[in-house]
């Protein structure tokens, strides 16, 4: 068996199903391992992928987990869009450990945070919507997020045949977004 996962001009090395993993902030040197992880599922059309100009422009929004071996097998971040809302972006998880609660644990890091900041509501743009509601996320559409949310949109390759589906999940029903208000 080869060390190395290939697909399209992504590369990524094999790593050890078992292997114990930590959860922390990612650091400078992660990005190049973030961004091979994104890539390789974006290759495969199931995420956007992230150039490293973003990926170092919003690494403190960024988790990762980090195995004993030192490979970097999952990623996420919360990125603030405003004082109400915050986008779960960039949640991948190495081939090698799928369907082993990393992306829960990742997700469940992001929402923490934004529990701590206040923050009263969390979205996820996405082509994986049954792993965003077994966390108690919902569907929703476009519209009924707030306007800073698909303002962000314009500005994707795929903004005029977008598959992404918007799930959203509340945490300070409070504080959180109403829709638009009516004269």
């Amino acid at each position: 068996m080869s060390n190395l996962i290939k697909l399209g001009t992504t590369v990524l090395p094999r790593v050890r199903r078992g292997a114990e993993v930590e959860l922390r902030k990612a650091r400078m040197r992660d990005v190049d391992s973030i961004y091979n992880l994104i890539k390789y599922w974006a290759e495969r059309g199931l995420m956007l992928v992230r150039s490293h100009d973003h990926l170092y422009e919003n690494l403190r929004d960024f988790f990762v987990l980090e195995d004993e071996d030192g490979q970097i097998v999952g990623s996420g971040a919360l990125h603030i869009l405003w004082h109400d809302i915050a986008e779960v972006r960039g949640l991948a998880i190495h081939p090698d450990r799928q369907g082993q609660g990393l992306g829960r644990w990742i997700a469940l890091a992001a929402e923490r945070e934004a529990k701590d900041l206040g923050i009263p509501q969390i979205f996820a743009w996405t082509l994986q919507v049954r792993f965003f509601t077994s966390l108690g996320y919902q569907v929703t559409t476009r519209e009924a997020l707030p306007p800073k949310v698909y303002a962000e949109c314009s500005a994707c390759p795929f903004y005029d045949n977008c598959r992404e589906i918007g799930v959203t999940k509340i945490l300070n029903p409070k504080e959180a977004y109403k829709g638009p208000t009516r004269p």
